[in-house]
């Protein structure tokens, strides 16, 4: 059995191996380097390290080759050559438990929120709102909740627009925020957003938080595989809104942990710097917050990106954990900028950080780890360890047949249409509604945080939530809506 107190990254220029505690991996951490320097691999066996010591893992494929960790590597050429070097690794070729998702269903299981559970802030964030659309989209939510409306999927929104429009009286005192012009504008971009294919996000039944922990048979963590390859190139907006929608979910509803053995759940966002493009100062600056707290309730955080300058310095330094593959500098202001690389980590004595960084091969990184009491280590040069997976993608055959025999076969594949907005706005209308035959939910009381007086919260009847997340209410969990509640000063979910 490996040692699970510590995930070994690999070896340094004396063979010796190089490791991080795994009780310091809830201090969050950078991967980064120019393409084609082998973050993906490195990605690959970090992930593989969080499974055997029983952490789950939540990770985007951005490439489409990170899900070869559900096959039984095959190493040849260089990769056994350096296995070969590193014979205290125990390196044993397997595949590893993993559970493919796709927002669109084609490539893995579905995976879906509501618009009640995203909320008015990260959905007027995604739909890039100006200020004036930002506050129509409150007052309607604040209606919904009055009106005990529930706002599951796009044509529920459009439905409560549509009603405002020939209801003004229903806004009361936040008429004068919904003008015609910012009702209209919402549709565009709500039919934009459909334009991209980002419906598929919205809808029932939504993903359970316990799914995304609950440990494999034989103890070790599943690793949750988000096929982005598509996704971050079409819709990066898309991508980026629900990766800050799973993090503060997580932030919401796992409790206080404190000091603990290992981490819940190890994050991995490739292609971080979508994050913070373009997000309003006020969100970015609660998601930072996030990002401090949130190691507390047991979650690692790692940002994979091409340079650290992608990133937020109030980010960067949170971060324990930093792995720098080679970059490049051709420009004056690449050069400063790899000289800003370099100055990040803690000095070796015995070589230069900044001409090393050019002469990274691939598989090579430069890693500064954080020491037994916490504090920053010297910076070393690294050789990082193969993975025991397959390197490379998996084919069309395998990818079938690892999510049909996935213990999440079958729960979130077929979409459910309940009663919601759209349906109760027809029906008052005198329209007949055929829902899809599934049985009905019952409504379940919720309070709702007061987000700073931004827009009125706790609207008896329309606190219903999925059918999945009603399970988790029984076991005595209240879920809040607005995903950044906590963020705005509510109370936080018990």
């Amino acid at each position: 059995m490996p040692d699970t107190s510590q995930f070994i990254l690999g070896a340094d220029p004396a063979g010796q191996p190089v490791a991080q505690a795994m009780r310091l991996a809830n201090r969050h951490g950078l991967v980064a380097g120019a393409t084609g320097t082998g973050k993906t691999v490195t990605l690959q066996h970090m992930a593989e390290a969080f499974s055997d010591a029983g952490v789950a893992v939540f990770a985007a494929d951005v490439k489409g080759d990170l899900c070869g960790l559900g096959a039984v590597g095959n190493p040849q050429g260089k990769v056994a050559e350096r296995i070969a070097g590193m014979p205290w690794l125990g390196h044993r070729p397997q595949a590893y438990p993993v559970s493919l998702w796709d927002i669109h269903g084609q490539s893995g299981h579905p995976l879906r929120t509501t618009l009640s559970e995203m909320g008015p802030l990260l959905l007027g964030n995604l739909l890039e709102l100006t200020d004036s659309q930002q506050a129509a989209l409150y007052a309607a939510f604040k209606v919904a909740d009055r009106e005990g409306l529930l706002l599951l999927d796009i044509k529920d929104l459009k439905a409560l627009l549509a009603h405002l429009k020939d209801n003004p009286q229903l806004l009361g005192d936040d008429s004068a925020l919904m003008t015609t012009g910012s009702s209209q504008a919402l549709l565009r971009r709500l039919a934009t957003l459909e334009q991209q294919g980002a419906e598929a996000l919205f809808g029932e039944p939504a993903l359970q938080l316990e799914d995304l922990l609950r440990p494999d048979a034989d103890g070790r963590g599943r690793i949750h595989l988000l096929d982005a390859s598509r996704l971050v190139h079409e819709a990066p907006k898309v991508y980026a809104t629900f990766l800050l929608w799973l993090l503060a979910e997580l932030f919401e509803q796992l409790p206080e942990r404190g000091d603990a053995d290992k981490p819940l759940l190890a994050l991995f966002f490739d292609e971080a710097h979508l994050l913070f493009n373009g997000t309003p100062k006020a969100l970015q600056d609660r998601l930072e917050q996030v990002v401090r707290l949130i190691r507390s309730k047991g979650v690692g955080v790692y940002f994979v990106t091409q340079s650290p300058s992608d990133l937020p310095d109030d980010v960067l330094a949170q971060l324990g954990l930093r792995i720098q593959h080679g970059l490049r500098a051709f420009t004056a202001k690449e050069q400063k900028s790899l000289k800003a690389v370099a100055d990040g980590f803690r000095p070796n004595p015995d070589f230069e950080t900044l001409s090393v960084l050019t002469e990274l091969g691939i598989g090579e990184a430069l890693v500064g780890i954080l020491q037994e009491k916490g504090t920053p280590g010297m910076v070393q040069r690294v050789l990082i360890a193969p993975p025991q997976s397959r390197i490379g993608p998996l084919t069309d055959a395998e990818r079938a047949a690892l999510i049909a025999a996935s213990p999440l076969a079958g729960r979130y594949d077929k979409p459910v249409d309940r009663e919601s907005a759209y349906e109760m706005l027809t029906a008052r209308k005198g329209g007949e509604v055929a829902p899809e035959q599934a049985p009905k939910a019952a409504p379940a009381q919720e309070s709702f945080a007061d987000q700073a007086g931004e827009f009125l919260q706790s609207a008896a009847g329309q606190a219903i939530k999925s059918a999945v997340r009603q399970a988790a209410n029984q076991f005595g969990r209240q879920l809040v809506r607005g995903l950044m509640g906590s963020l705005l000063g509510g109370s936080k979910r018990r």
